[in-house]
């Protein structure tokens, strides 16, 4: 690639998902933070329904401050992948459109069709370089069940649960979960993000609603026990040797909400408060860091993850969940928390496109025939 020019990013936001709104506000912030002496931004957004539209950079959004409202504008061209291709892989569907090259591809695009390998997959197949995790660390970091088995084998330590299949459905019994998990527990669709479809069951009166509310999101769910304790987040950067940063904080406004919803990480101001650096001992902050990068390596994640735990009064911590595509918004931990320590969003976006290149050339080093 010519260093004297500027790499082409395309930005893909937006997406098939219950998280599309919030992929929408994190894009925003990227694009506003991409270094334009370094690149030039291609903004494609995917609506609801999956279409691709090349967007406008001055009209990409509706309703932009506003994150009830935030939405799509879906009056530019439509294009498509052509896979095959090994340059020039996006085309207008009316054929008439030339896009140019990519030379570099940042998802935005959280939750399931973006966040859990089905995009990555179609990257390495077009053959273009992509920021984030790879397609085995995708579909695991996005899959609840199968990354807490993964924790388990690795001797993660993190809640207990129950899966259930949609066929399952019919076979859960609010006694069998009480007994394993005991009181309260929560109920969450295996495969998506920001709180959404989560209930928190106090007693059975809620449970059915509950497991109703998580199967319109996903055919899998995980009932997870609840573990009391300070909400620890911790976000991570690189491939082979990932960095982490300091510590946060959720702590959410217990008068509003029950727990860290979507409502409050998204929607109301005041939902929750994150403190930037968390206070917690020396010893606490490297036990999280250390674990963040077991959890990282773990589940073979690379380029970004933010690191969820819980810290118990007792000094015992518990890795709640990854997220691969973390939130980008303007009160967003993972970016925050890097730029408590001095890391910029440009600098850090930069550092993402830089990783992102060097797997890409590593990739293309390997045989492909006998």
């Amino acid at each position: 690639m010519d260093k004297k020019k500027k790499l082409r990013v395309a930005v893909l936001f937006g997406g098939k998902s219950a998280e599309h709104e919030v992929s929408l506000q994190s894009a925003r912030n990227i694009i506003n933070a991409l270094d334009k002496k370094k690149y030039e931004p291609v903004l494609i957004g995917i609506d609801k329904e999956g279409v691709w539209h090349l967007s406008d950079a001055q009209h990409y959004l509706l309703n932009s401050d506003n994150p009830k409202l935030i939405a799509l504008n879906k009056t530019s061209k439509n294009i498509s992948f052509h896979p095959g291709a090994q340059n020039n892989q996006l085309v207008s569907v009316d054929g008439k459109s030339k896009i140019g090259p990519i030379d570099v591809i940042f998802p935005v695009l959280h939750g399931p069709y973006g966040e859990d390998g089905s995009i990555q997959g179609l990257f390495k197949l077009a053959n273009i370089p992509f920021v984030g995790c790879g397609v085995l660390g995708s579909a695991v970091g996005m899959d609840k069940d199968v990354m807490k088995r993964l924790f388990r084998d690795a001797r993660i330590p993190t809640s207990d649960f129950v899966s259930v299949s949609s066929h399952q459905r019919k076979d859960i019994s609010f006694d069998a979960v009480v007994k394993k998990l005991g009181l309260p527990f929560f109920v969450k669709p295996a495969n998506l993000g920001s709180s959404v479809g989560i209930s928190k069951v106090k007693k059975e009166a809620d449970f059915k609603k509950a497991i109703q509310l998580a199967f319109q999101y996903d055919r899998k769910i995980v009932i997870e026990e609840n573990i009391p304790g300070r909400e620890i987040e911790c976000s991570v950067l690189g491939n082979e040797k990932p960095a982490v940063s300091v510590p946060g904080e959720v702590i959410s406004n217990a008068a509003n909400h029950e727990f860290y919803s979507y409502e409050a990480k998204y929607i109301d101001e005041k939902g929750a408060t994150l403190v930037i650096p968390a206070k917690l001992p020396k010893k606490t902050i490297k036990a999280v860091q250390d674990l963040a990068v077991r959890t990282f390596q773990a589940l073979c994640l690379e380029g970004m993850a933010r690191v969820d735990f819980f810290l118990k009064d007792n000094g015992d911590l518990y890795v709640n969940e990854v997220n691969t595509i973390p939130g980008f918004t303007a009160i967003s931990m993972y970016p925050k928390l890097w730029e408590a320590g001095g890391k910029s969003a440009s600098r850090l976006i930069t550092e993402l496109i830089d990783l992102a290149i060097k797997r890409f050339k590593e990739e293309q080093k390997l045989k492909t025939s006998v």
